[in-house]
């Protein structure tokens, strides 16, 4: 699989700048997404004035989470003391896995770390910087997303959850990245922003779930109905085994998600992208209706059947058939009608 360049994606082209170097360039590599981006810079922005979702008194709440997110970005990284504690790989892995559940992760794995792990060029932060260190290992962990505020998608109750949760994930893994610098050990958190990861890969090859249809991370507890948090160093970690769940086999089955998508922006076949045979999201149409609604939209979480509770005996023995069945009896109505919580 081929490295990532985070230059491409809408998060990073979104922060260029008409007359900027940076701007000239990149329109100069990809001159495809010149029109597409400019009319998606000319719209509003999420949680503003404009969009279908704001609310004066509720969309504060969300920019509030990430403007403390902006601040926390620059220690993601930190100066390593020079003296190690020693400590084995095995107690090593548990005092980990211990302690981001001390700190408040709902689940916990390790995966070595692979070339493609890694974004290639930065694309946020140090722009156009070529990203050459590797640490050894990931630590990779979730918080689990309200189901009740998930199916208020894609209202404004949604985006304030997914705020909360990347602000929650961003200082449980400065905790952890700070505390292995002390004891001797290079470490960086990987946060909403500030990513040299990307993080569904990582969590795949640790064993957490599988990557939907949707280009998020599924696992047999939440579905897609988690966040996640990455933070990676060279203390020797214990990798864990990866299971086989069914997830992406049950989306190849299922499809919700692209009957409800407003955005029309999930796939229904696979391409061979970055030499690997997989689906992939429509960026510029998914990101074009959240800058309509001035919400992250989340339509495709709260639509899925996993996210609503799954009987995992049913996916072990791939019963997709009777999940759909039981998922459409509970739900005859799509979940995401609900008004605000907030």
């Amino acid at each position: 699989m081929k490295q990532i360049d985070e230059r491409t994606v809408m998060f990073s082209r979104m922060l260029l700048k008409e007359g900027t170097k940076d701007y000239e360039t990149y329109y100069s590599l990809h001159p495809e997404h010149k029109e597409v981006d400019d009319q998606l810079r000319a719209m509003p922005n999420l949680a503003s004035p404009g969009t279908a979702m704001y609310n004066s008194l509720t969309a504060p709440i969300a920019e509030a989470d990430f403007s403390i997110i902006e601040q926390l970005r620059p220690l993601c990284e930190g100066e390593v003391a020079k003296e190690q504690v020693g400590i084995e790989p095995e107690a090593a892995t548990a005092l980990v896995k211990k302690l981001m559940l001390h700190y408040g992760a709902d689940e916990v794995a390790i995966t070595e770390i692979k070339p493609y792990h890694y974004y290639s060029v930065r694309g946020r932060g140090e722009y156009g910087r070529a990203i050459e260190t590797h640490h050894k290992y990931a630590i990779v962990f979730t918080k689990e997303m309200s189901k009740d505020l998930v199916n208020r998608a894609p209202k404004m109750s949604t985006m304030i959850e997914t705020s909360d949760k990347y602000l929650k994930l961003g200082v449980m893994g400065l905790q952890l990245a700070t505390y292995l610098r002390s004891i001797g050990y290079a470490s960086r958190n990987h946060m909403d922003g500030n990513y040299l990861v990307i993080a569904p890969l990582v969590a795949q090859d640790a064993g957490l779930g599988e990557i939907g249809r949707h280009g998020l991370l599924l696992t047999p507890q939440y579905g897609g109905r988690q966040r996640l948090g990455v933070v990676t160093t060279d203390l020797e970690l214990q990798a864990d085994v990866v299971k086989k769940m069914n997830l992406s086999d049950f989306c190849d089955y299922c499809g919700r998600c692209i009957r409800t998508c407003p955005g029309k922006a999930i796939p229904t076949e696979k391409k061979v992208i970055n030499g690997v045979l997989r689906y992939q999201i429509d960026q510029e149409s998914c990101y074009t209706r959240w800058r309509s609604l001035g919400t992250d939209c989340g339509i495709c979480l709260s639509s899925c059947p996993i996210s609503q509770g799954v009987d995992l005996a049913l996916l072990k023995k791939k019963d997709y058939k009777e999940i759909i069945r039981q998922y459409t009896e509970e739900y005859p109505i799509r979940p995401y009608i609900k008004e605000d919580y907030f």
